[in-house]
C-alpha cells in the first residue's frame, strides 16, 4: 500500500458506525449533518470536508477502543482537538470519522516540587495557562488561539507562538505523553522526568506528526517560575534591519529575561487598528513597528526595557516608543498584535506563508519576497509580521484593492513558488509553527532532505500500515 497516496474512503455502512457509536455510547456518537458541520470546516473556511460519524470519546481507553475496531475494519480516524489548524491537519477530508478530544479535558496532576502539570489532550490551552497561574507556576506556551485551541493540538503540530524566544515550542515544554497506536495499543510515555536516557526518544516521534502515527492522549508539561515583573513596549522603527539591530540590544541588555520580540509591518497595524477597533499606542505611523516583552524573577524589568530603548535611541535605531503603564495598557499592546491575523479578512483574500529563516536573514527575506510577489501580482500587499526573535514570519499577502477575491486565491501555488523560493535559498523551512497538513504536502518532498522523507514514510508504515491514521497529512 502506498502511504503517501491513501485509498478513497468507502461510505460506512450504518451497522459498522452503530459498532463505532457503541463504544462510547450514543449521546457522544456525532451523526446529524447540522451538529457534524463544525467537526468538517475551518475557521479559514480553506478547506471543507465530510464525515459520517464523530466520535467524542472520554478516556484513552475508549480511543483505544476506536482504534482497535478501526484497524480491524480500515477504517480511517481524524484526531481534532480545537479545530484551529491552519494547514488542513484536522479536516476529514475523504470521509474519515472525526475523534473529537474535547471530552478529554482532565488536569490529572500539578506537582509544584517537580514543576510539571499532566493533562489530558483536550485541555484547553488557556486553562493549562490559568491552572498553572493558581499554583503561582507559568505555562509559557502561548498562541492567538489559545481561549479554544488543545494541548493535543499544540503539540500534535508542535506550536510555537509568541513566548518561543524564551522557552521554545511546544515539543520544549512536554516531559511526556500518553499516545493511543493505530491498532488501539497504549504507549504510556507519562514522565516527570528530566533526564532519561533509555533507549530512544519515542515522544518526539509524535510531537508534530499531525495524528498520523497516533492519537496524543494526555502529556506531562514543565512548569516554570511565575515572573514577578512583566514589562511590555511598543517601538516605532524605520526597517527590519533597524528591528535586528534591537533585537541584539534587547538580548545583550535583558539576557534570558527577553521572552517576546514581535516584528509588524506598517500596513498590518493599518489594519488591526482599522479592523480590529484597536488604538495606535504611537503618536505618529512609522514603517515598521517591535512589540517587546521583558520577565523577570525580580523588579528590574521596566529598567532593562528602559536600557535597551535608551540604547536604541542613541543608536539612531528607535524613532519612538511607548511602555506600558498597566496591565490594561499591555493587554492594549498585544490586541493589537493579536488582532493581525482576523484583521486581514475585511481586506479580502489573503494568501497565507508561515515560514522561518535564520534570524540574520530576515530583513533580506522581507525585501526580497516584497519585491517577488509585488512583482508578480502588481498591487498585492504584503502583510509581514512574526517572530523576530527565533526567524518565523508569518508573510501573508493580502489581494490588490478591489481585485477579484476568488481569483487571487487561485494564484496561491504561484505565490508560494516564488515565497519558498527564497526561504529555501536563505536556509529556511516552508512550515515553522504550523504544521504541514495538506497545504504544504505536496512541496514537503521537494524541500526536505530525501533520505529523511524516506524515513518519514517507513516510521509511517510502520506505526500505521494501514494508513487509517489522518491519510493524506503530512506524507
Amino acid at each position: 500500500m502506498n502511504i503517501a497516496n491513501p485509498p478513497p474512503i468507502v461510505a460506512l455502512p450504518p451497522e459498522l458506525i452503530a459498532r463505532f457509536a457503541a463504544l462510547i455510547g450514543d449521546k457522544y456518537a456525532v451523526t446529524d449533518p447540522a451538529e457534524l458541520e463544525a467537526y468538517v470546516t475551518e475557521e479559514r473556511n480553506l478547506y471543507r470536508g465530510h464525515s459520517p460519524l464523530v466520535l467524542r470519546p472520554g478516556s484513552t481507553a475508549e480511543i483505544a477502543a476506536i482504534c482497535k475496531l478501526a484497524s480491524e475494519t480500515r477504517v480511517a480516524l481524524v484526531p481534532q482537538g480545537g479545530n484551529t489548524g491552519l494547514v488542513g491537519g484536522q479536516t476529514p477530508l475523504n470521509g474519515e470519522i472525526v475523534i473529537s478530544l474535547k471530552r478529554m479535558d482532565n488536569i490529572r496532576e500539578v506537582d509544584t516540587s517537580s514543576n510539571t502539570m499532566t493533562v489530558e489532550a483536550g485541555v484547553i490551552l488557556q486553562h493549562a495557562q490559568e491552572r498553572a497561574a493558581s499554583v503561582d507556576r507559568l505555562f509559557p506556551l502561548s498562541l492567538g488561539a489559545q481561549g479554544s485551541c488543545t494541548i493535543g493540538g499544540n503539540l500534535s503540530t508542535n506550536a510555537g507562538g509568541t513566548a518561543a524566544l524564551a522557552y521554545g515550542l511546544a515539543r520544549d515544554m512536554a516531559l511526556g505523553l500518553e499516545v493511543v497506536l493505530a491498532d488501539g495499543r497504549i504507549l504510556n510515555l507519562l514522565s516527570k522526568l528530566k533526564k532519561d536516557n533509555t533507549g530512544y526518544d519515542l515522544r518526539d516521534l509524535f510531537i508534530g506528526a499531525e495524528g498520523t502515527l497516533g492519537i496524543i492522549t494526555a502529556a506531562t508539561l514543565k512548569l516554570f517560575p511565575k515572573p514577578r515583573a512583566v514589562e511590555t513596549a511598543f517601538v516605532g522603527l524605520q526597517s527590519p534591519a533597524d528591528a535586528l539591530k534591537l533585537l541584539g540590544i534587547a538580548q545583550a541588555e535583558a539576557a534570558g529575561n527577553l521572552t517576546s520580540f514581535e516584528l509588524i509591518a506598517e500596513i498590518a497595524l493599518d489594519f488591526s487598528v482599522r479592523h480590529g477597533h484597536n488604538r495606535d499606542p504611537l503618536q505618529s505611523r512609522h514603517p515598521w513597528y517591535v512589540l517587546i516583552e521583558l520577565s523577570s524573577m525580580r523588579d528590574d524589568a521596566r529598567g532593562a526595557l528602559e536600557a535597551i530603548l535608551e540604547r536604541g535611541f542613541e543608536e539612531g535605531v528607535v524613532v519612538d516608543a511607548a511602555i506600558a503603564t498597566s496591565l490594561t495598557q499591555q493587554q492594549a499592546f498585544w490586541k493589537l498584535r493579536e488582532e493581525i491575523s482576523p484583521a486581514q479578512k475585511p481586506e479580502g483574500g489573503s494568501i497565507k506563508h508561515d515560514v522561518s529563516v535564520p534570524v540574520a536573514a530576515v530583513p533580506q527575506f522581507i525585501d526580497e519576497a516584497n519585491a517577488a510577489v509585488v512583482g508578480l501580482i502588481p498591487g498585492a500587499r504584503p502583510v509581514p509580521f512574526g517572530h523576530l526573535g527565533d526567524g518565523n514570519i508569518h508573510y501573508n499577502v493580502t489581494q490588490p484593492v478591489g481585485a477579484d477575491k476568488a481569483a487571487f486565491l487561485g494564484r496561491w501555488h504561484e505565490v508560494n513558488t516564488v515565497v519558498f523560493a527564497i526561504v529555501m535559498r536563505l536556509g529556511g523551512s516552508i512550515s515553522a509553527e504550523h504544521g504541514i497538513g495538506v497545504m504544504k504536502r505536496d512541496e514537503l518532498p521537494g524541500v526536505k532532505d530525501q533520505t529523511a522523507i524516506e524515513l518519514m514514510r517507513a516510521i509511517k508504515a510502520m506505526l500505521d500500515p494501514q494508513g487509517i491514521m489522518n491519510p493524506g497529512k503530512v506524507l
